[in-house]
């Protein structure tokens, strides 16, 4: 979800050229399938298109690839904390949440997997809150000058 909604903010504000995101998982369990029908009815109720998406595992490289690497919940932003080789690695960790302040405290993003269909909404909220908030603060930096 917050891939997909991630780069929706970004080709809203044209900005899609200048900013990239993907998704990957801590583990390999699902790599090469779909997102769960239900992230994808409840991506498609707002208007996103999550039908391409396909899971892949974090890879060491990532942290070379990317400037910023975005975690849903702490158990990931451990995982991904003990992989980081360096300093820089570590230093590009973030809870997607602690980016809203909306969030009042919350820093995990429930994985809304085992329960009904309402709490993929009720997560795709967060994710779009806390995604708004992040891409608030990155788009001065990745907007292209006019000048």
């Amino acid at each position: 979800m917050a891939e997909i909604v991630f780069r929706g903010f970004a080709e809203r504000a044209g900005l899609a050229d200048y900013v990239t995101s993907s998704s990957s998982g801590t583990g390999d369990w699902h790599v090469g399938e779909r997102a769960d029908a239900r992230t994808l009815e409840a991506l498609h109720r707002r208007g996103y298109d999550g039908e391409h998406h396909r899971a892949r595992q974090f890879a060491l490289e990532d942290f070379d690839r990317n400037d910023l690497i975005v975690a849903l919940d702490r158990s990931h932003e451990r995982i991904l904390s003990s992989w980081a080789r360096t300093t820089d690695d570590t230093d590009k960790l973030a809870l997607l949440l602690s980016f809203d302040a909306a969030a009042e405290g919350v820093l995990d993003v429930p994985d809304p997997y085992y329960a009904g269909p309402k709490m993929f909404d009720e997560v795709l909220d967060m994710i779009e809150s806390a995604s708004r908030a992040l891409f608030r603060q990155l788009e001065p930096a990745v907007r292209p000058s006019s000048g």
